[in-house]
């Protein structure tokens, strides 16, 4: 066995096995390494799961990245593009997209007896993926939508129906806006509850070719087309492939097509999403200085306790590179014990939230009823191989203690 691993050992372990390092000031230092690993780990995880959560709930209402006629810029009233098989079948064949899907929307009024309210009516055919819907829904089901059938019940926001004092299977009258103004009665199949309060109150869901029948348009017009990826991260090469391949093109009506992410459409709850980055870089970097300096100052608490048998050592021959990785040694066992105790705690923490979700929140300023969480085991062995890595080179500098040891002086005042 390597003689300075041996007595680094004997220093943290008698041979029995039982711990002999234990002044206050090391648990101190131990209690300070594990509670920063805790709050690293927790704030990033906290941290990607808000931003995960609330970009799953944009996506959900607009896919990752949209079609649609090149003067189109609002998401109310639209003008409409003409969609072949051809084009949905290429789409389709980009790589990382999983999903194309059609729609079509238009400004409508709801009324009903006591009172009314502005909503965008968003039309799909069957050929939507009812996914994030599904999970959302609190009450009711899905629309079961027919290529040849015109169906007239909605999927509303929980937030819509307890405005207008609806419920599950009520019907209610839909004014649109038109030259001539049109009517249309609505009964409600489901109702959803995103606790996204922005999109909430805004869409409604129907049938795609109820807006076809009002606007008068062709089978094959829609107001865009959503495009669903398989992976985010690759967002913005997709985004360009799909943008140059549209841009040179154009449909049957000599319209352009205009390629925008979603990312474009909300640049202002994105940016937002992007500072809590920096929040986890600053919370990171303090814990992981309160950890260092904490075991920096385990570590010379060692050093003097250790003069003596440092002094032996000198005096017996050791060079100070040997009794510095001695110390260098006991710094990685207790950092490794602040990690293992750091570690536990924070994936039972961890767990608990996932799977219960006791820490709540206000929906209506967090966009989500419970703190989301979501740590990948890479993020998990990223952040203990930083903090390992940096408090050890942290603890180079005061282990050159040991150079300044006179073997004289610690052996006479022994």
């Amino acid at each position: 066995m390597n003689a300075d691993f041996f007595i680094a050992k004997r220093i943290c372990l008698d041979k029995d096995g039982e711990k002999r390092i234990s002044p206050p000031a090391i648990r101190i230092a131990l209690a300070s390494m594990a509670l920063g690993l805790v709050v690293m780990l927790l704030s990033v995880a906290v941290v990607v799961g808000f931003k995960k959560e609330v970009r799953n709930k944009v996506i959900g209402f607009g896919g990752h990245i949209q079609i649609t006629h090149f003067n189109s810029n609002t998401l109310y009233e639209t003008y409409p593009i003409a969609v072949s098989d051809t084009l949905l079948a290429e789409l389709e064949a980009v790589p990382n997209v999983s999903h194309v899907q059609k729609y079509a929307s238009k400004p409508v009024i709801i009324k009903t007896k006591d009172d009314f309210q502005g909503v965008v009516l968003k039309g799909v055919d069957e050929t939507f993926n009812w996914d994030f819907f599904r999970k959302n829904l609190k009450a009711g089901e899905v629309l079961q939508l027919h290529t040849d059938s015109l169906v007239s019940d909605v999927l509303i926001s929980q937030y819509t129906a307890d405005k207008l004092n609806l419920k599950l299977h009520d019907t209610f009258i839909c004014y649109f806006i038109q030259e001539p103004p049109r009517a249309r009665k609505y009964r409600i199949a489901g109702i959803y509850q995103t606790n996204f309060i922005d999109y909430d109150k805004l869409y409604v869901l129907g049938d795609i070719q109820q807006i076809r029948r009002l606007n008068d348009w062709d089978e094959d017009m829609v107001s865009g087309l959503e495009l669903t990826l398989k992976d985010y991260d690759q967002l913005d090469q997709t985004l360009e492939t799909i943008y140059y391949d549209m841009a040179a093109r154009t449909d049957r009506l000599g319209n352009l097509y205009y390629t925008t992410s979603i990312r474009q459409l909300n640049p202002g709850l994105f940016a937002w999403l992007n500072v809590l980055d920096m929040n986890v870089v600053v919370i990171f970097v303090l814990m992981v200085l309160v950890a260092g300096f904490s075991m920096i100052s385990g570590l010379l608490i060692i050093i003097l306790e250790r003069a003596n048998m440092i002094g032996v050592l000198k005096a017996l021959g050791e060079n100070n590179t040997s009794i510095r990785r001695i110390f260098l040694y006991i710094s990685v066992y207790l950092i490794g014990k602040g990690l293992l105790w750091g570690n536990a705690i924070a994936l039972i923490l961890y767990w608990l939230q996932r799977y219960t979700g006791i820490f709540k929140l206000n929906p209506e300023v967090y966009y989500v009823s419970a703190v989301p969480v979501d740590l990948s085991v890479g993020t998990w062995l990223l952040v203990n191989i930083i903090t390992l890595a940096v408090t050890l080179l942290m603890l180079i500098g005061p282990s050159y203690l040991v150079a300044r040891i006179s073997p004289a002086k610690t052996i006479r005042f022994e």
